[in-house]
């Protein structure tokens, strides 16, 4: 009896000896933006995106084929509409990711809730956390999400031409002579603006402008008497609301003829995706910052 235990033990130790290895072979440690090591998969084919950011990463890459699941407000590009939704990025329905048998979920740290993180885990299901805090963070999160999804190289020429665009308006706005003041209006009831902690104010920063809301308060709250002593040379008016709002928000700050930016016509309506969503799009929406800041340098 022993030596028949003794040869099974040995046929065990074999059997794990070369199959152990190959299962460790097929997957990835890497360490995420919020300083987890996660194991992936290495050629994970089924990706559940659990924020409209991550969708838009994801398609920039070019590997949308990979998403079987994106949040609700992943809409760009058009093609992402087409994919099943899985809740809200801050109401995640778990049930209907573990329906979709993802591979891998890409989240975002700051954003979707760390209970609905932790379950999916428990649930078996790996999570990435990209946790962009800047341009450049967002440009590392990018180049992690394509070695996860095999796109390095696909990463790599994406990220360089961030990296040059970005350098291409600093370049420009260095020329200026001024920067004038900015008032960045996020919300509209209340009104809400962007402190020094956010992409916003980077954006203006790297513009040419001064963003006249910075500050330790990420999302401060004014009164338009607050707004009207700050005298903004520049409004720019975003929200994700889209309807007619939008423009009575502008009529609202023209009548305002003491104010710099109503008499001189420097009051701008912009699509709220471009500066809210750590994207590749960020950049689309520096250099539209830079072009109503600085016009004259734009040719």
């Amino acid at each position: 009896m022993l030596k028949i235990c003794k040869y099974c033990f040995k046929i065990i130790s074999f059997t794990l000896f070369f199959a152990l290895p190959c299962s460790w072979g097929a997957n990835n440690i890497i360490t995420d933006q919020a300083g987890r090591q996660v194991i992936l998969p290495k050629q994970p084919m089924r990706v559940v995106s659990l924020a409209p950011s991550i969708t838009e990463i994801v398609f920039a890459l070019g590997q949308g084929n990979f998403l079987k699941g994106v949040t609700l407000f992943s809409d760009f590009p058009p093609e992402a509409k087409k994919i099943s939704k899985v809740g809200s990025y801050v109401h995640l329905n778990i049930e209907k990711i573990m329906f979709l048998k993802p591979d891998v979920c890409i989240a975002i740290k700051d954003g979707n809730p760390k209970a609905a993180i932790n379950r999916l885990e428990e649930l078996g299901i790996p999570v990435f956390a990209a946790n962009p805090k800047n341009i450049e963070t967002l440009i590392e999160a990018i180049i992690q999400i394509g070695k996860i999804l095999s796109a390095e190289a696909e990463g790599e020429i994406l990220t360089a031409e961030m990296r040059n665009r970005v350098q291409r308006v600093v370049s420009l706005s260095s020329k200026a002579d001024n920067r004038p003041g900015v008032f960045f209006q996020i919300g509209i009831a209340p009104i809400v603006s962007a402190g020094t902690k956010t992409f916003v104010n980077e954006l203006i920063k790297l513009a040419g402008g001064e963003n006249l809301t910075k500050g330790m308060v990420t999302y401060p709250r004014y009164s338009r008497e607050q707004v009207l002593n700050l005298a903004p040379d520049i409004i720019i008016v975003t929200s994700m609301t889209r309807n007619t709002i939008f423009e009575q928000v502008k009529k609202e700050w023209e009548s305002w003829p003491h104010l710099p930016a109503a008499r001189n016509h420097q009051i701008f309506l912009v699509n709220s995706d471009l500066f809210d969503r750590p994207a590749p799009r960020l950049i689309d929406g520096l250099e539209l910052l830079f072009k109503i800041i600085h016009p004259a340098l734009n040719n």
